[in-house]
């Protein structure tokens, strides 16, 4: 066995990862060498070696839903874009990209679209996570420059995180937080969010903003940091300009809009004006706004007139959503971008790439952002659509919207791992794209580190990596001459050239110093830093008060709170804030191959404030609508303080494969930052309601569950499971049989047997499906959501008789573990509590008794939660 070492491909982080294939799996372990994690991962990188299997997988190309020969493929893609272009000009097509492609990939794409079509008409899907840091640092900075590193984490004195659920989004990065307040315990952290997360267990203080109101909050600070005398005027006075404009306009800001008491804002003001190394990190908070840019400045703005930037310890830190964000603006992959952090509006950027290029026909001017992208596929724009490793029939706002705006485009291409994502299923074209441990290439991490993803396993049936099946069609069109490379290390040669002379114009982004790599060297490259020349490895900028602006200054932007979210209605009360959970990625396509995965949270669900549930008639497991003109969703009802009153909270994996009615961005608008285009996906106004189904059910089943085969379905929601799958359903029209209905669902003959017992008075009803002594499948059926002991029933499924799995709990001498909390070890909230009660009185203690936290550590904050009285929890 040979172990691998690459990369992770979730978030930003850029976790070191290794790799051991075995006869019937892989081995997953931290990197201890990589600078990203130290060896630790998370819940989902732990699972990887789970996620990596052929099931499902699309292994062929198809045309029209058929099986179809490369050649075929290919060449049907590059006729239907040249006829598009030939027509109706080269704006007429569009690439549609992602964080999830190599460094590689995303640049013979960008290489296409620009410099050989000639449109600027390829966005990414950075578009809805890292969007509005990019401009705000191109406005602050003259560059999208990230300027510190990860070691700041540990060397400062204080961090607030804003708008970031870390211990959640950024697990690695929460790690090395709590492990240097560990060490240094006067180290303090705020947390500023609307919601209490898990990452304010972290926290000394969490401020609790109004949604929105972030602009009014740090003008408020940087009208203190003037007042107390915090401005660093030499730094100002040399490196900065546009303070007056910038103090003036936050002056007429009031920060009592953020919501928060004039003590709370005066002790997080005093913290931050006297503590010198502090670093403000960011995330999809104040990114995904319409006015996400401002809140980026706004923060950018304290740091500059403090002179607390580029420094250990200090500094702005936005910390990026997707495993190759970074990468991706590398090498231009937004459509107002060029290669190497070039300008595409400046004529001089445009005749170097086009000249390094040798490119037929430069784009001139920006192209169609994700938004406006769809939209004019919709009104007949664009004839020809690529999309390249995402989902935006799931991801984009008003997804309802855009799912018709796929379909109805004359042409889709999709390149994926599978065939049947919402995506996916609406193309003309299905590309088989190699996936993470079968493709090399690599990407960059959140504190601008490149580290490799290498292969570890061969690519399987006629896969291809995403940079091959581009200049593929590429040499389809004709330009094969300048798409003609040996392997991935000839792409980053080629790219890490062009960077060069993108040096030399005066850019941040130089990584001349690897133009040179042998391929071997390539191969063997470990993690390193940019920028790489023949002066300079790595570091952070700013520091030096040098900045990429025309004069070198930078600049401190004037910017007044205005959140332009939808306000609530009488019609539609309620703010709705989207995100992620702990062990979900995205879409899901890869984390819900994996049972682990699942355990912690199996179904959509809405977090809602116990008063609104109370003054709407919800009660906890209740089914909830949450309703837009875009669309609406059902899903279940959690009930909770963490989301104040008048706010809720859904997250964003769910897809029409894990749930009919999960898609949450069917009820988001499309309201876009006027600055960066990125959309606002923390503030659509909805209407909440329950759902009053007629019958509620729960299931467990050996095989994949047919929903489509049982009538009456107005819900559902399926996970795996170590024993199958577990299923939650309602329905407004009870069926006749029970027993039918069941078999039905487990996909099994009329004539097996059953073991049923039901009421019809109470409605309940309880089903065994077996096929003599083995258990094919389980249902119980309730007029309110089902009661039983879901973790008991489905690892019951594969070991009880029929007659205990009817009874739906454990018997006296079998313990029921609860709803996982530790995915890592599958253990359930009640061994928990059982520790407790029997004397485990810390997180470590817990962890010694049931293995809980103590692996990636991503349940830790729950654990903490679990030590605290009943009474404190509820109060906090």
């Amino acid at each position: 066995m040979t172990t691998t070492c690459t990369t992770c491909p979730y978030c930003g982080v850029g976790c070191g990862v290794l790799a051991t294939p075995g006869a019937d799996s892989v081995t997953i372990k931290g990197d201890p060498d990589h600078p990203a994690n130290l060896g630790r991962l998370c819940s989902k990188g732990s699972a990887l070696g789970e996620t990596i299997d052929l099931e499902g997988r699309l292994l062929a190309p198809q045309v029209d839903g058929h099986v179809a020969e490369w050649d075929e493929a290919i060449a049907l893609t590059a006729s239907k874009f040249r006829e598009a272009i030939d027509e109706h000009g080269p704006d007429s097509v569009a690439f549609y990209v992602s964080g999830q492609l190599l460094t590689e990939d995303y640049y013979v794409a960008n290489k296409l679209m620009k410099g050989f079509i000639g449109s600027a008409n390829i966005d990414t899907n950075s578009r809805l996570c890292m969007a509005s840091s990019v401009a705000g640092h191109k406005r602050a900075f003259g560059s999208d420059t990230v300027p510190g590193t990860y070691e700041d984490l540990e060397e400062a004195d204080l961090i607030v995180l804003v708008g970031s659920n870390l211990a959640w989004c950024h697990p690695v990065l929460y790690q090395r937080i709590a492990a240097a307040k560990a060490a240094r315990p006067n180290m303090r952290v705020v947390n500023i969010d609307p919601r209490r997360t898990a990452t304010s267990d972290l926290a000394d203080v969490h401020l609790a903003i109004r949604p929105g109101s972030d602009v009014a909050l740090f003008n408020g600070l940087l009208a203190e940091i003037n007042g107390q005398g915090a401005v660093d005027a030499e730094f100002v006075g040399a490196h900065v300009a546009q303070f007056v404009e910038a103090l003036d306009a936050g002056r007429r800001d009031d920060p009592a809009e953020t919501g928060l008491g004039a003590d709370d804002l005066k002790a997080f003001y005093d913290l931050w004006v006297r503590t010198e190394k502090v670093v403000t990190v960011y995330s999809q908070g104040v990114n995904q706004s319409t006015s996400g840019t401002d809140k980026v400045n706004a923060i950018l703005n304290c740091h500059l007139a403090t002179g607390r930037i580029g420094r250990p310890g200090m500094g702005p830190f936005s910390v990026t959503g997707q495993p190759n964000a970074m990468g991706g603006r590398e090498t231009g992959g937004l459509a107002n971008m060029l290669a190497a952090h070039l300008e595409l509006t400046e004529p001089a950027h445009r005749d170097a790439v086009q000249r390094f290029w040798q490119a037929p026909a430069m784009a001139a001017r920006p192209g169609l952002k994700a938004v406006d992208l769809f939209e004019a596929c919709a009104d007949g724009r664009i004839k020809a659509l690529w999309v390249m490793s995402t989902n935006p029939a799931v991801s984009m706002p008003a997804a309802n919207a855009v799912r018709d705006s796929i379909a109805a485009c004359p042409f889709v291409v999709v390149s994926d791992l599978f065939a049947d994502t919402d995506t996916a299923r609406l193309a003309d074209v299905v590309l088989p794209a190699a996936g993470w441990g079968e493709k090399s290439g690599t990407v960059t991490n959140s504190d601008r580190t490149i580290s490799r993803q290498r292969p570890f396993l061969p690519a399987p049936g006629q896969t291809r990596p995403d940079w091959q099946i581009i200049c593929d069609v590429a040499a389809a069109m004709g330009w094969g001459n300048a798409f003609t490379y040996g392997g991935p290390a000839d792409i980053f040669r080629e790219h890490a050239a062009l960077s060069g002379i993108a040096g030399e114009m005066g850019r941040d982004f130089d990584i001349s110093g690897l133009a040179d790599l042998t391929d071997a060297e390539y191969d063997h490259l470990q993690p390193t830093r940019w920028p790489v020349t023949a002066t300079r490895s790595g570091g952070r900028f700013f520091g030096d008060g040098l900045f990429f602006t025309p004069d070198g200054r930078a600049r401190m932007i004037p910017v007044e709170n205005r959140d332009m979210a939808a306000q609530p209605t009488e019609a539609r009360p309620f703010r709705l804030n989207t995100g992620r959970v702990r062990d979900h990625w995205h879409t899901m396509t890869r984390t819900a191959r994996t049972p682990r995965l699942s355990q912690h949270i199996a179904e959509p669900y809405v977090e809602i404030h116990p008063a609104d549930a109370t003054a709407l008639g919800i009660k906890a497991a209740d089914l909830v609508n949450v309703s837009a003109p875009e669309g609406q969703i059902i899903v279940r009802a959690l009930i909770t303080d963490r989301t104040a009153p008048g706010s809720v909270f859904v997250p964003m994996h769910w897809t029409s494969q894990w749930s009919n009615n999960g898609r949450v961005d069917v009820a988001v608008a499309p309201a876009v930052d006027p600055v960066s285009g990125q959309p606002e996906l923390k503030g659509a106004a909805v209407a909440v309601a329950p759902y009053r189904p007629v019958w509620y059910g729960f299931a467990v089943s050996v095989a994949p569950p047919d929903l489509e085969a049982v009538p009456g379905l107005s819900y559902w929601a399926k996970a795996r499971t170590e024993t199958g799958w577990r299923i939650e359903l309602a329905g407004e029209i009870p069926p006749i049989c029970w027993e039918a209905n069941a078999k039905l669902l487990f996909g099994v003959p009329v004539e097996t047997d059953t073991l049923a017992m039901s009421d019809p008075k109470t409605g309940t009803a309880r089903v065994v499906a077996r096929d003599g002594t083995r258990t094919l499948g389980a249902l119980f059926v309730a007029r309110t959501p089902v009661e039983v002991a879901r973790a008991h029933v489905i690892a019951g499924l594969a070991t009880l008789a029929p007659e205990m799995l009817l009874a739906g709990r454990p018997a006296l001498d079998q313990p029921d573990p609860g709803a996982t909390v530790c995915s890592c070890y599958n253990v359930g909230v009640n061994t928990i509590a059982r520790a407790v009660a029997e004397g485990a009185s810390s997180v470590e203690a817990i962890g010694a008794a049931t293995g809980a936290g103590t692996n990636c550590g991503s349940c830790r904050p729950e654990l903490k939660a679990l030590l605290l009285p009943p009474m404190q929890v509820a109060a906090e």
